[in-house]
């Protein structure tokens, strides 16, 4: 009894906390908004939100986007930043967008999937071979393929910027597919993600980001995959020993805003706020690019050894992966898996 007690005792109190949250993160808004209004004669006040750590490539784009807006516009445009899921979790700040309730959510697709499902075309593994052949993708016919189905939605996609490739740590060294059988990999609960790993071998493992440090410190796991940002921030080198360069996964991040807003604005703001999201996306590429080297340099400074697979390998792993394509083609149709396959080619020149 006393259990359930104190399980609803907690449920109620988290349930409050959010409550708070959401009720401070109002506040802020509409008293930014009357300070924009005030101080520089703003015609419109945007939120830009994120729920990303303030040292990530996410905070720093969300902070760019905001100085191009103020100042292209010339204090017509007020933008406030609100990061670490100050107005929400990932999933939540993607509904309030979808809503109108804020104007931008710069994210990664994966808590997007809800909302336009057509995204999980994201999930095919090893579809770009370096972050140049995605980047051009991402800014060619593809994208406004994938921008018809965020206005299904209520949203609109603005660009996408990044923070380059998922990778895996291990306490194992992997040098060639042999060495992935049975490892027990974390992943998020994404079943391409899972269905990708099971095929190469390994044990995927679906858990929470907030279980990866002490499961890996436990033994409980063997590796786990991300960017190398995430694995910096999270101290992930005090638990493990490699760093195999699987790149098996594009990690994107979108600047998506509420359709709803941007249709209300005039054609001058319209563009404005198009070349604004434009320039924050070469400006944030080029912030992971300087930023990934740094973070080689803190994992090499703490003893991690990293491994590079080669091009061999990974078209290895890629065909092995064939029926992973085949789940997403069944999910999204053919249209788009045909057209980032194809524009993938086309960029590396074949």
């Amino acid at each position: 009894m006393w259990t359930g007690l104190l399980r609803a005792g907690r449920k109620e109190n988290e349930m409050e906390a959010t409550f708070v949250k959401k009720c401070c993160a109002l506040f802020l808004t509409i008293l930014f908004a009357l300070l924009g209004s005030a101080a520089f004669a703003a015609e419109f006040t945007f939120a830009i939100t994120n729920d990303s750590a303030e040292d990530t490539v996410t905070q720093l784009m969300s902070l760019k986007l905001k100085e191009l807006l103020q100042t292209k516009s010339g204090g017509k445009i007020a933008a406030n930043v609100f990061p670490s899921g100050q107005m929400g979790k990932d999933s939540e700040l993607t509904q309030s967008t979808q809503a109108g309730d804020i104007a931008f959510v710069l994210q990664t697709t994966a808590p997007q999937i809800n909302f336009v499902p057509k995204v999980a075309v994201f999930d095919l593994p090893f579809i770009f071979p370096d972050s140049k052949t995605a980047r051009a993708v991402l800014d060619g016919p593809f994208k406004d393929l994938i921008a018809k189905e965020y206005e299904k939605a209520n949203l609109k996609l603005m660009g996408y910027g990044d923070q380059g490739f998922r990778v895996t740590t291990s306490n194992k060294p992997v040098r060639k597919l042999e060495d992935l059988k049975g490892l027990k990999i974390r992943t998020m609960e994404n079943k391409y993600h899972v269905a990708n790993w099971r095929i190469q071998g390994a044990n995927p493992t679906p858990l929470p980001w907030g279980e990866v440090y002490i499961s890996l410190q436990q033994g409980t796991i063997d590796g786990q995959e991300n960017p190398y940002e995430v694995i910096v921030a999270g101290k992930l080198y005090e638990q493990q020993k490699y760093l195999i360069n699987t790149n098996h996964i594009f990690h994107s991040i979108s600047i998506v805003m509420s359709k709803k807003i941007y249709d209300g604005l005039p054609a001058d703001m319209r563009k404005l706020v198009d070349d604004a999201c434009r320039e924050t996306v070469v400006w944030g590429r080029d912030q992971a690019d300087k930023r990934h080297a740094n973070r080689v340099e803190i994992l090499t400074k703490n003893k991690v050894e990293i491994i590079d697979l080669g091009p061999e390998l990974l078209g290895k792993m890629q065909e092995k992966a064939e029926p992973v394509y085949k789940m997403v083609r069944d999910a999204v149709g053919n249209e788009l898996v045909d057209s980032i396959v194809a524009e993938s080619k086309k960029a590396q020149g074949k």
